[in-house]
């Protein structure tokens, strides 16, 4: 399928390949980095490979005739290229960016200029729940000053019925981060609710939750399948964000910690746990390395670690700290095989065999892939 700012965009690197190259590609990439550990199963792709981003973020900026454009940075610079409809983004959320950026026109505002100071907008963000239908705008400005406010968001809504939240975002700092501290609730609760996996979890503004909804209850599933939970055992969820994963699993589980640093993510995690009625989890405020070392020097046992890190893997401390737990079982959950594998080499070395691989296709046509890996004590 065609894209007219491919090439300017950067975002799909895949694009000029049939979607079955692209797995066949990607399968290719699994299997040298991990087929040394074990066989690799089949990668699981979409039916639908488009229109699968949940969220969509958008800056703002004018082009050379001064017109407002919104759209994507461009790879590797700060210049961003006018997105009117992407093949990866959700299309209520491409079509309410191309309304703000009109009412920004007609309501005489403009976007924040980082270099001056001055303007007003600087980002989009907005979430929509796949299955819920509930949609959050988040209007990101560079300015603790909106004028017109009421009258801009009530435009916003009339044109768009289906937004059930818009929030207002303060972040006048010099930053590459797209969210500031304060936040400002102008219509409905701030948050959208959204199902995965016969669950119901709330989404704030800054809370991280998976961006491809169909194929996260593909993951989960799976990774819940490798740990094969009978209802007794004890899970760590590392990593554990807002509580997702942690949640699913303590239906088949006897309890689950879910340890996270962030704070916001860890109250989000104890809403969700509590508007889910799970009682068998609980969530704990600190680093997931030196919780499970704690574990250990306590003589307490955990059966199941399930991890899920950031792209840049985890950290010899955090590993060593896993293998002084010392859990029957590792479910690791990564979005980038390459650090996966290295992590992988040192588990291997510190008693754990590799029992089973299986890549999912989280972001099609890109070049990213997420892998689910089961490993066992030897």
């Amino acid at each position: 399928m065609n894209c007219p700012v491919m090439k300017k965009c950067g975002g799909c690197q895949l694009l000029n390949m049939t979607y079955e190259e692209q797995l066949s590609f990607k399968q290719a990439s699994v299997i040298k980095l991990l087929g040394k550990f074990h066989h690799v199963d089949e990668i699981i792709g979409m039916d639908n490979p488009y229109h699968y981003r949940n969220k969509v973020q958008a800056a703002f900026s004018l082009d050379r005739n001064k017109n407002i454009i919104s759209g994507v940075y461009q790879s590797s610079t700060h210049r961003v290229v006018n997105v009117d409809n992407c093949l990866l983004e959700n299309e209520d959320a491409d079509r309410i960016n191309v309304t703000v950026r009109k009412l920004l026109k007609s309501f005489k505002l403009t976007p924040f200029n980082e270099d001056t100071g001055k303007g007003f907008l600087r980002h989009s963000l907005i979430k929509k729940g796949f299955k819920s239908g509930e949609i959050m705008v988040v209007l990101v400005s560079g300015t603790v000053v909106f004028p017109k406010k009421r009258q801009f968001v009530n435009a916003l809504v009339e044109k768009h019925p289906e937004i059930t939240t818009v929030v207002w975002n303060i972040n006048d700092k010099r930053t590459s981060l797209v969210l500031g501290k304060r936040n400002e609730t102008l219509y409905g609760s701030g948050k959208i609710e959204e199902e995965l996996c016969g669950f119901r979890f709330r989404i704030s503004p800054s809370a991280f939750y998976q961006i491809n909804p169909v194929q996260t209850e593909v993951l989960y599933n799976k990774a819940l399948e490798f740990a094969s939970l009978t209802g007794k055992e004890t899970v760590i969820d590392a990593y554990c964000g807002t509580g997702t994963i942690g949640i699913i699993a303590s239906e088949n589980a006897g309890r689950v910690i879910g340890v996270e640093l962030n704070s916001d993510a860890v109250r989000d995690a104890r809403e969700n746990a509590k508007n889910n009625n799970v009682n068998n989890i609980k969530f704990i405020k600190a680093d997931a390395g030196r919780f499970m070392l704690e574990m250990a020097k306590n003589n307490e046992r955990a059966d199941v670690v399930i991890m899920d890190p950031p792209r840049a893997g985890s950290d010899r401390a955090f590993l060593s700290s896993v293998v002084s737990l010392s859990p029957e079982k590792i479910v690791y959950i990564s979005c980038n095989p390459e650090t996966q594998q290295r992590d992988l080499f040192f588990l291997v070395k510190n008693g754990y065999k590799v029992r089973k691989i299986q890549p999912v296709d989280m972001f099609p046509h890109t070049k990213h892939v997420e892998t689910v890996v089961l490993m066992t004590k030897k």
